[in-house]
């Protein structure tokens, strides 16, 4: 449903997921063990193999549950006028920066970065995978609801999207991995989402078009 965060895990399950998180931000991948994560989250090695798998399988859980924290979109038909898809956008805008500017996040593809060379390492995919392409699947499907609705109009959604993460995130991201805290300051969040909004529909809302049309 529309605005709901993805659920494809327990409470309890999530709740594990958010102690091996915590483990790899404190103490980078040497920390993240089964017996570690087991210890932190009181539960049995056993229950973590039944849930997540082998480590691989726990990581790409980890990643899956981080990038829930945006909140996904699944068109039901409901009724959408211009102000409730802006505000679906803005939401949507707003959960991408403040998860990017996350110590998780960051820890993260850190780690990904850090190991790119190792032929071995399979972080970076799985953060492709089970985080980017989630969050890019949801947006996409948001953007393409907007244009059944005739609220947006474009040809190429992959285009239209790439339009608005780079709108929205800019060099944020870049900044954040190399440390300057000034783009991290999460009070300006809002703002920049509804800027970033407001520039998208300069570019392909459909009543901006109109507008420009008789102008």
């Amino acid at each position: 449903m529309a605005g709901e965060r993805q659920q494809e895990f327990t409470p309890r399950q999530h709740a594990v997921l958010e102690r091996a998180l915590e483990l790899l931000v404190a103490g980078g991948e040497k920390a993240l063990t089964t017996a570690g994560v087991a210890r932190a989250a009181n539960c049995s090695k056993e229950s973590l193999y039944k849930w997540f798998g082998d480590r691989d399988g726990l990581l790409a859980a980890m990643i899956a549950h981080q990038a829930s924290k945006v909140r996904a979109f699944s068109d039901d038909g409901a009724p959408m006028d211009h102000d409730r898809f802006r505000a679906h956008l803005t939401g949507f805008a707003q959960d991408l920066l403040e998860v990017l500017a996350s110590d998780v996040s960051l820890a993260l593809n850190r780690l990904a970065i850090g190991q790119a060379s190792r032929e071995e390492s399979r972080l970076g995919q799985l953060l492709v995978e089970q985080g980017r392409r989630r969050i890019d699947q949801s947006a996409g499907a948001l953007l393409d609801a907007g244009r059944r609705r005739g609220l947006v109009a474009f040809e190429d959604g992959d285009e239209a999207y790439r339009t608005l993460y780079g709108l929205v995130v800019r060099d944020l991201h870049v900044r954040m991995l190399l440390g300057e805290e000034g783009a991290r300051q999460r009070e300006t969040f809002a703002a920049r989402a509804e800027q970033a909004v407001e520039k998208f529909f300069a570019l392909y809302g459909v009543w901006e078009m109109k507008g420009r049309a008789l102008a």
